[in-house]
């Protein structure tokens, strides 16, 4: 239920800057007048659909329910693993949000790209913050596979299935 709360709440966030996104394209310069924030919200927007919004409720919400239910186990591998792997996605968003507030923000997205975010490209730590960011929504999405391929290979062992009658949405966490 965590996971489909803080994927709602950022996908409502992230609805909402791609809005003012779609009406600066519009018309430039109406709202936001700076370039820098409008390729930092641009950035944060790429981010938080993908890290905040997808992966915890794909991952984290539907299959804490609906790999059990599919698998026919009683839990996942590792509950405390699942927790551990959601309260990492509240910290990083927490990370990104600083790192729109530090200096000029984190820019656009390339320069969060390791060979160009050194000081040359940017002003301050903002684009430490949001590559930090990223590591830390990186592990909890590490730690989220690890508990769904255990629990994958727990239920096909402790019930003899055969890969052949994996469904498809176990197939896509394996892989």
């Amino acid at each position: 239920t965590l996971y489909f709360i803080i994927g709602v709440w950022s996908g409502f966030l992230g609805a909402s800057i791609s809005l003012i996104i779609r009406t600066e394209l519009g018309m430039v310069g109406s709202i936001i007048m700076d370039e820098q924030i409008y390729n930092s919200m641009v950035t944060a927007h790429a981010f938080l659909m993908i890290f905040f919004f997808v992966m915890p409720v794909a991952v984290g919400g539907f299959g804490n329910w609906l790999l059990p239910l599919m698998m026919n186990v009683m839990d996942m591998a590792f509950p405390r693993l699942n927790n551990l792997s959601f309260w990492l996605v509240p910290v990083a968003l927490l990370f990104m949000s600083l790192s729109l507030l530090v200096g000029l923000g984190p820019g656009t997205g390339w320069t969060v790209y390791p060979p160009l975010s050194n000081s040359v490209y940017h002003f301050g730590g903002s684009i430490d913050l949001a590559i930090f960011s990223l590591h830390v929504a990186g592990v909890s999405s590490i730690l989220g596979g690890i508990n769904f391929i255990t629990t994958c290979m727990k239920g096909k062992i402790s019930y003899v299935l055969s890969f052949e009658y994996l469904t498809l949405f176990v197939w896509a966490m394996i892989v």
